[in-house]
C-alpha cells in the first residue's frame, strides 16, 4: 500500500472487523508513537496489511506518513521484507534525489491487538491513479506525461542498475506525486497547525466507527440523488452540461516510486507470479522467468494509461478461454504475433498455445498497430501517435532481453520533445 494522502481504497473504509487481535491498531488523533517522537494527525489511507496516518515528527518538525502494519505474524514478515528494501534504497540515496520513496524510521508499537511494525516515510501527495481520475479518464497532455515518465525512469534506473531491485508491481497507484492535487490536503501548503496532544474525548481512529457509518450513509444519499437525477433526465428533464477536463496547471508533476511490499532482488526472485494483472508482462504469464525488463513492460502500460486515461490491456475471461489467454490475445492484437519460440518456451505455454505458437482457444485477432490505435480511438494527431509509439513499442517487445533499460529510455528523444498545446 502506498503512503499518499489518498492511498488505499478510495471509496470505502477498512471496516471495523479487522480491528482485533492480529489486525489493525486503533489510533486516536494525537496518539504518540516511538516514545512521543511521532504524533498522529489524521488517517490518510489504508490497505489490507496496514493503515497510513499523517503524523508530525517532533524531532524534525516535519509531517511524515506513518504506516502501521497489522500485528499477525504474516503481516509482520511482510513489513520486514519491505523495510529490507527501503533501507537499501535510503542508504544508496543520501541526497534523496532518485525519485524513490524515502524511509525515515521504523519501530515496533505495542497495542491491545498485538505488536505492530511501523514505518515512517516521507510525506508524499496523490497517486497517479488519483491524477488519472482527476482528469476524468481523459488522459494527460503529453508534455506532462513526459515529466512524469522521466521521474519514474530515474527511479527505475536507480533500483535496477544501482541496487539490483525489481519493483514487480509498478502501476499508477504505486507512483506518488511530490504533493497533493488539492493544496488544502497538503499539510505544508495549507499551513496546518500540528496537533501535539490528544483532544479531550478523542475517539479511536478519530471516531473510526462513526466515520465509517456516516460515510456509508453519505454514499447511499449521493447514489439516491444521482438516481433521481438520472430519472429526471430520462423523463425529459434537462441533462447536466458535459463536464470539461480539469486543468492540471499548477500541479507539480514530479513523482516517486513507492510500495516495495512485492519487491525482490534480481538474483533472488521468489514468486512465479508478479505484477498486477493489467500491467503483467507476457513472460510472467507464460512462466518464462523475469528480470528488470518486467518492470519496463509495466512502465510502458503506465505511460499509455497516463496519456489516454484508459488501461492498455483490460483482459477478461470468456466462454471457453481464460483471462490469461485473453490478455495474450490483446497483446498480439496491438503488438503483433508472439514469436513461436517465446510463445511455446514458457512453463505454462501449453496452457495457451499449440505447438505452432497459435492460441488454442482464441483464433480471430483484430490487429491494430499502436500508432493507428492512438489516432483512431484517442484522437492523437499523426505525429504525436507516431512519436509516442516509437517510445513505447520497444518497451513492449515480447523478447524481454530486447527491451531498453531505464537508463537507455532516459536517452530517448521522445522525452525531450515539446508538444504544442495550442
Amino acid at each position: 500500500m502506498s503512503c499518499s494522502s489518498s492511498s488505499g481504497s478510495e471509496e470505502d473504509d477498512e471496516g471495523i472487523d479487522s480491528y482485533r487481535k492480529g489486525g489493525y491498531h486503533a489510533v486516536r488523533t494525537g496518539d504518540p508513537f516511538a516514545a512521543g517522537r511521532y504524533i498522529a494527525q489524521r488517517k490518510m489511507g489504508w490497505g489490507h496489511f496496514s493503515t497510513v496516518w499523517l503524523a508530525y515528527d517532533t524531532h524534525s518538525s516535519k509531517y511524515v506518513a506513518l504506516k502501521i502494519q497489522k500485528s499477525a505474524e504474516q503481516f509482520a514478515e511482510a513489513a520486514l521484507h519491505e523495510i529490507e528494501f527501503l533501507l537499501s534504497i535510503a542508504d544508496g540515496d543520501p541526497s534523496n534525489s532518485k525519485c524513490v520513496v524515502r524511509l525515515i524510521d521504523h519501530f515496533k508499537h505495542n497495542g491491545p491487538n498485538g505488536q505492530h511494525l511501523c514505518m515512517v516515510l516521507e510525506f508524499l501527495g496523490d497517486s497517479l491513479l488519483r491524477l488519472i481520475k482527476f482528469t476524468r479518464y481523459k488522459g494527460i497532455e503529453l508534455n506532462k506525461v513526459r515529466e512524469i515518465c522521466k521521474c519514474i525512469l530515474i527511479g527505475l534506473d536507480y533500483l535496477h542498475r544501482e541496487l539490483g531491485i525489481i519493483h514487480s508491481d509498478l502501476k499508477p497507484e504505486n507512483i506518488l506525486l511530490f504533493s497533493t492535487i488539492d493544496p488544502t490536503k497538503d499539510p505544508v501548503r495549507s499551513a496546518l497547525t500540528p496537533i501535539l496532544e490528544r483532544p479531550e474525548g478523542g475517539a479511536l481512529n478519530g471516531g473510526s466507527t462513526m466515520n465509517i457509518i456516516e460515510k456509508k450513509l453519505k454514499r447511499r444519499g449521493r447514489r439516491a440523488v444521482a438516481n433521481i437525477s438520472l430519472r429526471r433526465v430520462s423523463m425529459g428533464g434537462a441533462a447536466e452540461a458535459p463536464k470539461v477536463t480539469k486543468s492540471l496547471d499548477g500541479i507539480d508533476m514530479r513523482c516517486k516510486v513507492v510500495d516495495f511490499g512485492n519487491a525482490c532482488w534480481a538474483d533472488k526472485t521468489f514468486a512465479d507470479e508478479i505484477q498486477t494483472r493489467q500491467y503483467r508482462s507476457p513472460e510472467v504469464i507464460l512462466g518464462s522467468g523475469y528480470s528488470f525488463s518486467a518492470d519496463m513492460w509495466s512502465f510502458a502500460c503506465t505511460a499509455f494509461e497516463l496519456a489516454t486515461g484508459e488501461l492498455m490491456f483490460a483482459p477478461k475471461s470468456g466462454q471457453g478461454f481464460s483471462e490469461d489467454e485473453n490478455h495474450l490475445a490483446l497483446m498480439m492484437e496491438l503488438l503483433g504475433k508472439i514469436p513461436r519460440k517465446i510463445a511455446t518456451g514458457g512453463g505454462r505455454s501449453k496452457d495457451y498455445f499449440d505447438r505452432h505458437g497459435d492460441l488454442k482457444r482464441i483464433r480471430r485477432l483484430k490487429l491494430r498497430p499502436l500508432d493507428r490505435y492512438l489516432v483512431d480511438k484517442y484522437k492523437f494527431c499523426e505525429s504525436d501517435a507516431r512519436e509516442f509509439s516509437e517510445f513505447l513499442c520497444p518497451l513492449l517487445d515480447f523478447s524481454p532481453e530486447k527491451r531498453p533499460t531505464a537508463q537507455q529510455c532516459l536517452q530517448h528523444p521522445w522525452l525531450n520533445l515539446k508538444t504544442s498545446t495550442v
